[in-house]
């Protein structure tokens, strides 16, 4: 096979950035452009922001509501051993045996008119 030789004489030159001309239309696109971004970056970080306040706000009010119930609990238990403290054949059966008293007797009772 024979070589083909290729002659580049036509070759195309670049172009110096100085000599493109910017258009007004164009600085307006991209201060358009620029503006647009800045509303979408602060409107997700708003977004992010929000969601993460939600989130931590859920664990906030799951957290209140345990302690509520277990305050709930606390509250019947103490209910019940009041109740229990307060009856009367248990405050009988301490006076008798820790402070040594005893029921009156007929001696003893004085009726006032």
């Amino acid at each position: 096979m024979a070589q083909a030789r290729t002659e580049y004489t036509k070759v195309a030159a670049p172009r110096a950035l100085a000599g493109i001309a910017v258009t007004p239309h164009r600085i307006d696109l991209f201060k358009y452009l620029m503006i647009c971004m800045i509303v979408f970056t602060i409107v997700s970080v708003f977004h992010v922001w929000s969601r993460f306040k939600l989130v931590d706000l859920n664990l906030q009010i799951s957290e209140i509501s345990r302690q509520l119930s277990e305050a709930g609990q606390e509250q019947k238990r103490l209910k019940l051993e009041a109740a229990s403290l307060k009856s009367p054949s248990r405050i009988e059966a301490i006076a008798k045996n820790e402070l040594g008293m005893a029921l009156p007797t007929e001696q003893q009772i004085i009726h006032v008119k």
